[in-house]
């Protein structure tokens, strides 16, 4: 199959017009007699994004430990542009988390996005940030409860998240880093405590500003730690609710597009109407885009990655090649599968959307499959 008249989002973060062919389900030369062509109408041609950080979608949660809701999840993602999926755990019960691991060890989707790996947010955090986490099962880090959790999952827990100033942090940071991407997150760290866990091996921040202490002159605390450390990335939630437009800019102005991965940390409304739903076990409130607890704390998004692409370009300002990398490449690059996917690139999966001028998602491939 050949893809002709589109723009393609080089790995150099530019859009080329031209043309690519996928063969075997993989991106390969063009050459003379491939007998299917697909006109493209001028559309974008971008990586399938990639979520390495969403909860749920469409009624369902990584967390209820269902092969089906993981299926369904997947199908959803797949239909708006996420085609490689990394969900979150929450600090749940250790008997949930073993069940959770244990479900997406077995899962083999044969439809939607795929599984690369799961984003394990929490036991390992500060109460005093729990955000919409529970608070009664979080616990100190514990690696051989770590251990026992990616052998269950096999092996697909790509990233840890943890409060540094916890007892026993920086251990655990020091024996897990090279196994795993060890983030920052649900925190009150301050900036010396910080600066010590990036040093340790911590190299993530987990949905920048949201359950850390804020930006200050005299206390810069987690965010001016990972803004000094060059080899730190962070998330960033582009829904239009947690974090304004100004600080998105100023963002990306701090740390430069390639430090940052665009998240949506979504929960099981999205895609759904308003309404009472759960996330951890706890009852949430959605109403647009803005999803809280009881007490009006925010629960997570209700907005897919795409969206929150959207949202940056449209209305933050950020220019769509920088969206696009840090929804498609950094993502993949953070969590080591950038050699099969994050990038339209010969021998690649042939996983990509195309977009039309307002950035409407028009087809998604995954794998050369059209879905």
């Amino acid at each position: 199959m050949i893809i002709r008249n589109v723009k393609i989002f080089s790995e150099d973060k530019t859009f080329v017009p031209g043309e690519i062919a996928v063969c075997g389900g993989k991106f390969a030369p063009v050459r003379s007699g491939d007998n299917e062509v697909v006109d493209g109408g001028g559309c974008f041609m971008i990586p399938g994004l990639v979520d390495i950080h969403f909860h749920g979608c469409m009624g369902d949660d990584f967390c209820d430990a269902d092969e089906e809701a993981i299926r369904r999840m997947a199908e959803y993602e797949a239909s708006v542009g996420v085609t490689s999926i990394c969900p979150a755990t929450m600090t749940l019960p250790e008997e949930e988390l073993h069940d959770i691991m244990r479900t997406a060890g077995r899962y083999r989707g044969e439809s939607g996005a795929k599984l690369v790996g799961i984003n394990m947010e929490g036991p390992f955090i500060s109460e005093k940030k729990k955000g919409a986490q529970a608070a009664d099962h979080i616990r100190k880090c514990d690696a051989a409860l770590f251990g026992k959790l990616q052998e269950e999952s096999g092996g697909l827990i790509r990233l840890v998240d943890i409060a540094p100033e916890n007892d026993g942090a920086l251990e655990f940071i020091r024996e897990m880093k090279d196994g795993v991407v060890v983030s920052i997150a649900h925190t009150v760290a301050d900036y010396d405590t910080a600066a010590r866990a990036l040093e340790a091996g911590a190299s993530h921040v987990t949905h920048l500003y949201n359950a850390m202490p804020p930006l200050n002159h005299r206390e810069p605390g987690v965010i001016g730690a990972a803004r000094d450390d060059e080899n730190c990335h962070v998330e960033l939630i582009c829904d239009g609710i947690h974090i304004h437009p100004s600080v998105v800019r100023a963002t990306f102005a701090m740390f430069g597009a390639e430090r940052i991965i665009l998240i949506s940390d979504s929960m099981r409304a999205t895609g759904l109407t308003d309404g009472k739903y759960t996330l951890g076990g706890q009852d949430v409130y959605v109403k647009g885009a803005l999803a809280t607890l009881a007490d009006g704390t925010i629960a997570g998004s209700a907005t897919n990655l795409m969206d929150c692409l959207r949202t940056a370009v449209q209305k933050m300002g950020i220019p769509l090649e920088d969206a696009v990398a840090c929804a498609s490449a950094n993502p993949a690059k953070e969590i080591g599968i950038y050699d099969r996917c994050g990038s339209i690139s010969e021998g690649k999966d042939a996983d990509f959307v195309l977009l039309d001028r307002d950035l409407s998602v028009k087809a998604v491939y995954i794998g050369g499959r059209k879905q």
